[in-house]
C-alpha cells in the first residue's frame, strides 16, 4: 500500500494531516447554492412523494430569478417542473416545500405556482438561505387586535374574525413575465386541509376561512394511513401538522424541504405566518393526487407524531424533532333522544385562532352527523371551559329552529375567540367538557300578555307576576314569577318581561365593544350572559342619564347631561332613557321570544 506524501511518523500529526487531507465536515455554504450562482437554463432535481410514502425525482428547467419580488430582499427563482404527473395536474398542492438541488447543492423548495386553469406547472421556489434566516425569529407570539363580538354571536361576524387572522400574513400573489408566457400571476402554492370524519357541509360553514389562509379543505381522508405512513421524517417526504385529533382528525400536509440535525424546515411559505407556534409535526401518508383545472391536490393522512412546529414564518415552517406539544382536551357528551348517549373526545392545538375555529368544527360536526341538520330541533348546550388562572366559562343555553346547530356551535366557539383575542394577557385554556341535550322537537313559546296578581301594588310588597306563554302547538302556559318590589322606589314605572336577545340588545350599550379587558373580566361577562331558556323581569324608572365609557349613570342632572354629551368627541357616551330599578329571571325549561311592558304606579308602602 503507498503511503501518502503528507503522512508523518508521529501518530498526532498522522491525525492531524488526516483531517486536514480528508478536509471538514461541509458547511452550509458547501451544501446551500446561493440565488447568485443561479442561472437560466440549469436544471435541478427535485424529490417529492406523488403516491405512498415513495420519494421521487423530478426536474426543474431554471428561468431566471425574481429579484425583490416579495418583499426588500425576498428575491424568487422561476423554473418549469415536468416529470411524474404534473405534465397534467400542474404544480401540487402538498408539494410546498419539495427540495430543489444542481450538482447535489440545495437551492430552494417549490412554494409557488401560476394562478388557477394553469396549463403549465411553472413554479416559484423560495431560496433556502431565506428559509432557514426567517425561522431563526423570536419565540415570542405577537398579539392579534381585539376584536368586536356580543351575544348573540353571528356567523358572520365570528369567521370574518377568523378569516382576519388566517390571512393577514399570508402572502399575496406576484405579477410577473414568464418566458414564453408572458404575464402571469404567481400565487403560494395551497396546503391540503386533511379532515377525517368530517360532514363536508360542516367544512363548507369555514371553507371561505381556510381558503383565504390558503388551505385547501378535504373532506375525505382514508383510514389506513397511520399505519403505512413512514416513521421518520426526511427531506422530499411528506409533512403534516396537525390541528385536531381524536374521534375527527384535522390538519395541513405539505414537503420536508431540509433537516439540520433535529431541525426541520418545510413549505417555503407560511401556513398562515402565524410567528411562534406549538402544534404537533407528523410524518403522512399520500394516498393519492387528485387532478383538477382549478388545484390538483395531494389527499394525505397523517402518521405518528414527531416534533413540534415551532415557527410559521412568511418564507417557511419550521419545527423540532422530538415530543409533540401539550394539547386541550375536549369532550362532548350528546343526549340524544332518538339515539341515546354518545361520548365523543378531541384534542385540539392551543392557538388564538385556531382553538375557538377547530371547538366550533368539533360540535357543529357531532350535532350534523348525529342530529337532524334541517328541520325542526332543540339543543341545549351545557358545560365548561377551564381558563387558568381566570376562572371557568360556564356554558348553559337552548337553541331551536330549523337550522340550530350554527348558534349552538358559536354559543362556544364566539367567547372562546373574544377571550383569546380581547384579553390582556395570553389565555390558557386547560379543557373543554360540553354536554348537549338534542331532541328533534322546537321546544319554544311567545311571550303572550303578562299581569300581576294584584291592582294596587305598593313599594315594598310581595307579588306575583304571570307571564302567559304561548306555544307553537297553541297551548297557552302561564308562569308564575314572584316578586319583591324595592322599598324606595314608588310612583309611576314599567315592568319590562324579555327574551334574551331583547335583554342582550339594551345591555350591549353598556359594554365596550372591542378592547383589551383583564380574562377574568370576560369570563365574569360571558356567565352573566343571557340565556333562552329564562324569563328576564326589569323594573324600570324614568330617570335619565347617559353611559359613559361602558359604565351605565342614570339619573343625572339635565345640567350634566348636556355638558358630557356636548364634550363627547369620540363618541364615548350614549344616552339612557331610564334607570333599572329590580332585575329577576326565571327559568321556564324552554326558549323563549318577545317582550311585553306593563306600566304600573307603585304606592307607597
Amino acid at each position: 500500500m503507498r503511503v501518502p506524501r503528507c503522512a508523518l511518523p508521529s501518530a498526532a500529526a498522522a491525525a492531524l494531516l488526516a483531517f486536514l487531507c480528508a478536509g471538514a465536515a461541509p458547511t452550509a455554504q458547501s451544501r446551500f447554492m446561493p440565488v447568485d450562482e443561479i442561472r437560466p437554463g440549469m436544471i435541478a432535481t427535485g424529490r417529492t412523494v406523488f403516491a405512498g410514502a415513495q420519494l421521487e425525482e423530478f426536474r426543474a428547467h431554471i428561468l431566471g430569478v425574481l429579484r425583490n419580488v416579495l418583499a426588500p430582499g425576498r428575491d424568487l427563482i422561476l423554473a418549469r417542473l415536468e416529470g411524474g404527473p404534473l405534465a397534467r395536474t400542474g404544480v401540487i398542492a402538498g408539494m410546498s416545500g419539495s427540495p430543489l438541488t444542481i450538482d447535489g447543492r440545495l437551492i430552494g423548495a417549490v412554494s409557488y405556482s401560476l394562478g388557477q386553469f394553469a396549463t403549465e406547472p411553472i413554479a416559484g421556489i423560495t431560496p433556502i438561505a431565506e428559509m432557514t434566516d426567517a425561522t431563526q425569529m423570536s419565540l415570542t407570539p405577537p398579539r392579534l387586535a381585539p376584536v368586536a363580538l356580543q351575544w348573540p354571536y353571528q356567523h358572520e361576524a365570528v369567521t370574518a374574525a377568523w378569516a382576519q387572522a388566517l390571512s393577514a400574513g399570508r402572502p399575496r400573489p406576484v405579477q410577473t413575465q414568464v418566458p414564453a408566457l408572458g404575464a402571469a400571476l404567481l400565487r403560494p402554492v395551497a396546503l391540503p386541509l386533511s379532515a377525517a370524519g368530517f360532514d363536508a357541509s360542516v367544512l363548507s360553514t369555514v371553507s371561505p376561512v381556510f381558503e383565504a389562509a390558503g388551505l385547501v379543505p378535504l373532506s375525505a381522508q382514508p383510514a389506513t394511513g397511520s399505519a403505512a405512513a413512514p416513521s421518520q421524517l426526511e427531506p422530499g417526504g411528506a409533512v403534516g401538522v396537525s390541528l385536531m385529533s381524536g374521534d375527527f382528525e384535522m390538519g395541513a400536509t405539505g414537503t420536508v424541504t431540509h433537516i439540520d440535525g433535529s431541525r426541520v424546515y418545510a413549505f417555503g411559505h407560511p401556513m398562515y405566518n402565524l410567528g411562534p407556534t406549538r402544534f404537533p409535526m407528523t410524518t403522512a401518508y399520500v394516498h393519492v393526487v387528485l387532478p383538477s383545472l382549478m388545484q390538483s391536490s395531494k389527499l394525505a393522512s397523517f402518521g405518528r407524531v414527531v416534533g413540534t412546529l415551532t415557527q410559521d414564518r412568511a418564507t417557511a415552517v419550521a419545527g423540532e424533532l422530538g415530543p409533540g406539544p401539550t394539547l386541550i382536551p375536549m369532550s362532548v357528551q350528546l343526549k340524544s333522544a332518538r339515539l341515546g348517549d354518545r361520548t365523543f373526545s378531541f384534542q385540539l392545538v392551543r392557538d388564538t385562532t385556531f382553538t375557538p375555529l377547530l371547538a366550533y368544527l368539533a360540535l357543529a360536526n357531532v350535532l350534523t352527523s348525529y342530529e337532524r341538520a334541517n328541520g325542526p330541533a332543540s339543543f341545549r348546550v351545557a358545560g365548561t371551559a377551564d381558563i387558568a388562572g381566570a376562572g371557568t366559562l360556564a356554558f348553559d343555553d337552548t337553541f331551536v329552529g330549523d337550522q340550530a346547530i350554527g348558534p349552538a356551535s358559536l354559543y362556544v366557539a364566539g367567547p372562546l375567540t373574544q377571550l383569546t383575542r380581547n384579553a390582556a394577557a395570553p389565555v390558557d385554556i386547560s379543557r373543554i367538557a360540553l354536554t348537549v341535550t338534542a331532541s328533534e322537537q322546537t321546544r319554544h313559546a311567545r311571550i303572550e300578555r303578562i299581569w300581576l296578581d294584584t291592582p294596587r301594588p305598593r313599594a315594598g310588597q310581595r307579588t306575583t307576576l304571570l307571564v302567559a306563554l304561548r306555544t307553537p302547538t297553541g297551548e297557552e302556559r302561564v308562569e308564575r314569577v314572584p316578586l319583591t318590589l324595592p322599598a324606595d322606589v314608588t310612583g309611576p314605572v314599567e315592568l319590562l318581561v324579555a327574551d334574551a336577545a331583547r335583554i342582550a340588545a339594551d345591555d350591549r350599550r353598556t359594554r365596550p365593544s372591542a378592547d383589551w379587558q383583564p380574562a377574568t373580566e370576560l369570563v365574569r361577562q360571558f356567565n352573566r350572559s343571557p340565556q333562552s331558556h329564562q324569563l328576564y323581569v326589569r323594573l324600570q324608572q324614568a330617570r335619565p342619564g347617559a353611559v359613559v365609557s361602558g359604565e351605565p349613570m342614570p339619573g343625572l342632572p339635565p345640567s350634566v347631561s348636556t355638558v358630557l354629551e356636548a364634550g363627547d368627541d369620540e363618541g364615548r357616551i350614549t344616552p339612557l332613557p331610564y334607570a333599572i330599578r329590580a332585575r329577576w329571571e326565571h327559568a321556564v325549561g324552554l326558549a323563549v321570544a318577545g317582550s311585553r311592558h306593563l306600566s304600573l304606579t307603585l304606592g307607597h308602602p
